[in-house]
């Protein structure tokens, strides 16, 4: 089965699935996960074996290894069925829901691939107890934070992990764990709410004391060179990686700064900036414009800047969660890549224009990140 026939399937606990255990409405299983409704194959074919309805809401592995079941087929796979673990994970998740694989009902996104999977696969659950036990690296059953900061393993072994995405299928993962926890969390439309207002200030001072198009002029220049800011911040200062000294604190630094992200790429309220750290990167930004510039070029070039900025927050959060027009993709392909292919490549996010300048571009025959960890 290819990837593209992937499709999400609900989870049922064991006791809603031996609910369906009647002609009419019969349900079995397959290797105790895949679940199958055969109640229409029952009605179509009068014929059909009846050893079928004997194990209505059971499993029949055990059958299919000496007969062959028309049934067993994507018409008429209906869900998956939990493990007690999952039931206690996922089935409390409102929707009740989890990407799976058909094909083995595992996915892997651990490894560092050459072709990106089909775009479906980027909300496959991560199996958390197996991870774990695989890769001894972070538990996401319990909070993120202090384990990163107590946690007994080097500088290597931390980038390398890291950097290896996992899904947690079921929200955001806990980070703080306690009160703090929804500081940690940043919904995308928070960001033009709360900068918007400050680029109209900005460009309505510029264009209130200057020459209008000169302000154009320099507001578009600012959204330029927001773009190199944006590529300088990312690979200089987010991905200092093998800089990182040999201390959990700074594992810690890291982690907060852009490590959680790696790790967690599909978390929907850790893909924007938070207004706080963002208020910190930028004073020193904010500070140098208006230093060096006379004050109302200033004024157009940072409100370029700053749009520039909002633009290229809410182009990372519909890479990862949004399907792009057309002449988006390949864009989101690039950076979809940095985190699935290799992420010492391809910086620019909202453009690889940087990136092709300055020899980082993620191209096809660019190769994957070496896994130096099991």
């Amino acid at each position: 089965m290819s990837a593209k026939d992937s499709k999400t399937l609900e989870l049922f606990a064991k006791s809603r699935f031996e609910e369906h255990n009647t002609e009419a409405d019969c349900w079995v299983s397959v290797k105790e996960r895949l679940i199958y409704d055969v109640s229409s194959y029952l009605k179509d074919n009068a014929d059909a074996d009846s050893s079928i309805l004997e194990h209505a809401g059971k499993d029949i592995t055990k059958l299919t290894k000496t007969r062959e079941f028309k049934f067993i087929s994507d018409e008429y796979l209906v869900g998956y069925l939990a493990t007690e673990e999952e039931e206690v994970r996922l089935l409390t998740n409102k929707d009740h829901k989890v990407e799976v694989n058909l094909q083995d009902g595992t996915y892997d996104s651990t490894v560092f691939v050459k072709e990106l999977p089909a775009e479906e696969k980027f909300t496959v659950a991560t199996d958390l107890g197996k991870d774990f036990q695989d890769h001894h690296f972070l538990d996401l059953n319990k909070p993120m934070l202090w384990q990163v900061l107590f946690g007994n393993f080097t500088r290597d072994f931390y980038i390398d992990q890291v950097h290896r995405p996992r899904h947690y299928g079921k929200g955001s993962a806990p980070l703080f764990g306690n009160f703090l926890e929804p500081i940690s969390l940043t919904p995308w439309w928070l960001i033009p709410i709360i900068w918007g207002p400050v680029v109209v200030y900005h460009l309505s001072v510029a264009l209130n004391n200057m020459n209008n198009i000169f302000a154009g002029f320099l507001f578009c220049l600012g959204i330029f060179v927001w773009t190199l800011i944006e590529y300088c911040l990312h690979r200089f200062l987010f991905h200092l990686d093998d800089w990182v000294p040999q201390h959990n604190i700074f594992y810690t630094l890291h982690f907060l700064l852009h490590g959680v992200h790696h790790y967690l790429p599909m978390d929907q309220y850790r893909l924007v900036v938070p207004p706080a750290l963002f208020l910190v990167l930028c004073t020193p930004i904010y500070k140098l414009v208006f230093g060096l510039l006379p004050l109302y070029w200033a004024y157009a070039g940072f409100a370029g800047g700053l749009l520039g900025y909002i633009c290229y927050d809410l182009t990372h959060y519909f890479i990862h969660h949004v399907k792009l027009p057309k002449f988006m993709r390949k864009v989101k392909k690039h950076h979809l890549e940095h985190h699935y292919k290799n992420y010492q490549l391809g910086f620019g996010v909202s453009n690889y224009f940087w990136d092709k300048v300055f020899g980082t571009y993620l191209g096809p025959d660019s190769p994957a990140s070496i896994m130096r960890y099991k």
